[in-house]
């Protein structure tokens, strides 16, 4: 009590300096309930517990995020958020993993570290099947194979150097360089471009290969599955494009995405793909280099799961703290929910749909009635394209050219989405507007480690759909820890790996925002014209 005592002196001579620059109010009896009940009473850690060892993994379309879902819309509508709902979405075929056995026969028997990729189909119940690597970059070169690869199990890549896991900067925390990185003003746009989804197809291949459907030849010719070991390195992360994002390390981790359609059409017409741990994966291709004959054993059942045009796959989850005397107007926080399957997606994204919810459970248990609506909304489909949050922003929101019903009451959007690490400030999207009122906002907050404003506008998360609308859409700076690195995307993103003081710190942050949001006076100021991504 006594810590609590001189940290709660400390962050009120700081909010009276920040209010005495900027005019701001902050609302320091509002902060100082929250802070109690965010990081000394919090219950963010129960709710991960759910999100991820009870109903994870999250693949929207998958009975695993309906049961999430279910659960979350219980939770919120027993502590008293209303309009809980799910807002459904056309989506696609969804996919669930059943069963999945592999194991090396030939020459020594070895279990296989692995993990079958999604919209994948398995194989006719075990096989036993010998393994090639046939080097195929042009119809040319595969006529070379033509009639010779029937009942095999192809391997796509070539070997790649494995990572040693004490490598400088898996873990990372924020260090003075990184600081200063991220409060420096962003680089002209078109230099470090980055793209919007997972990992490219497997290496190996040139142009030719790109023009020639090569897994379309395997098929014709019988192939029974086809291995490989990921990409090589982490191109997928969102957030930012800064210097502290690392390859990804090895030891057995499996990064794992998609390899196949969700279309109806098409779904579960391609060949079984699944990605190995890079060592087992090495070790097939210098056997094979060596002429050792490889021999596999594989199990993979999977299920497809048809979409109900009147209950379609996707959703997103939507509730709502009504406001009082500006009930009308809206505050808006959210995450994705949906995960990959190689595991429970437990900081890819439980920790930012369970901070959210605790958001809200810390204003209804601090007593907190804010004055605008705060709304809760956890993304689907984020993994496949930000495809939740682009179509509430086109329902709510519109543009600023052709708002929708929302456009002019949405105050502001904030995000998390980059794992584990707790939060050192905010990236502001090229809004030079927010920078006081913010500076403001972290000055209770600095005893927590927040001190970052961020100018740049960075992307390839949910808060890029809202800020393309012409609404103020933002995503918190956070320490990566390891997130690039193990668990992002991996067989590794468990519950285990999140870390609790953190996320704690990360929930009482977004709530000192959200509430501060929520009882100024005016909103948040929008960018100026040609700003923007």
């Amino acid at each position: 009590m006594k810590r609590h005592a001189v940290a709660l002196l400390a962050y009120v001579s700081l909010t009276a300096v920040a209010f005495a620059q900027s005019g701001e109010r902050v609302d320091t009896d509002a902060i100082a309930k929250i802070r109690q009940q965010g990081l000394e009473q919090s219950q963010v850690m129960e709710h991960l517990f759910w999100l991820t060892d009870a109903y994870g993994p999250r693949l929207t379309g998958s009975p695993g995020i309906e049961q999430a879902g279910d659960w979350v819309v219980k939770t919120l509508q027993g502590w008293g958020v209303q309009n809980v709902r799910k807002e459904r979405f056309a989506f696609g075929k969804g996919w669930s993993l059943r069963s999945f056995h592999a194991q090396m026969l030939e020459p020594q028997v070895m279990p296989i570290i692995g993990m079958p990729k999604a919209w994948t189909p398995g194989v006719n119940g075990t096989v036993t099947a010998e393994v090639v690597r046939p080097v195929i970059e042009s119809e040319e070169d595969a006529a070379k194979y033509r009639g010779q690869l029937r009942g095999k199990i192809v391997l796509t890549q070539p070997a790649r150097e494995v990572r040693l896991l004490d490598q400088e900067r898996v873990v990372l925390r924020m260090n003075e360089k990184d600081i200063e990185e991220a409060r420096s003003l962003p680089p002209p746009r078109g230099r470090g471009a980055r793209g919007g989804g997972g990992g490219g197809r497997g290496g190996g291949r040139g142009r030719g290969a790109e023009r020639f459907d090569v897994n379309q030849f395997y098929q014709d010719e019988g192939v029974v599955a086809l291995f490989d070991r990921g990409s090589d390195s982490d191109t997928s992360a969102g957030g930012s494009d800064l210097s502290w994002r690392t390859q990804r390390t090895d030891g057995g981790t499996v990064f794992v995405g998609s390899g196949g359609s969700r279309d109806a059409a098409t779904a579960g017409t391609g060949l079984p793909q699944i990605t190995l741990a890079v060592e087992h994966y090495n070790r097939m291709v210098r056997l094979l280099d060596h002429d050792v004959p490889v021999r596999v054993e594989l199990e993979v059942e999977t299920e497809f799961h048809d979409e109900d045009p009147a209950e379609p796959n996707g959703f997103n989850i939507i509730g709502e703290i009504p406001g009082t005397d500006l009930a009308d107007e809206i505050v808006v926080i959210g995450g994705h929910f949906d995960s990959w399957h190689g595991s429970t997606g437990a900081t890819d994204n439980a920790t930012g749909s369970a901070a959210m919810m605790e958001v809200l459970r810390i204003f209804r248990d601090a007593g907190l009635r804010p004055r605008r609506t705060v709304r809760i909304a956890l993304w689907g489909a984020e993994e496949q394209g930000l495809i939740g949050s682009r179509l509430y922003a086109e329902k709510y929101l519109g543009t600023a050219d052709a708002p929708g019903p929302e456009h002019a009451k949405t105050s502001a959007y904030f995000n998390i989405d980059n794992g584990t690490g707790r939060i050192r400030g905010i990236w502001m999207q090229e809004n030079e507007a927010v920078q006081p009122i913010f500076a403001a906002w972290i000055a209770p907050l600095k005893d927590l480690g927040v001190d970052i404003l961020g100018p740049r506008s960075v992307g390839s998360t949910d808060h890029a759909s809202i800020d393309r609308a012409g609404v103020p859409g933002f995503q918190f700076i956070q320490e990566r820890l390891e997130y690039n690195s193990r668990s992002h995307h991996s067989n590794m993103d468990f519950y285990d790996r999140v870390q609790a003081d953190d996320l704690k710190q990360i929930a009482t942050v977004v709530a000192v925002f959200a509430w501060q949001t929520a009882n100024r006076d005016a909103l948040l100021p929008r960018k100026t014209a040609g700003g923007g991504q």
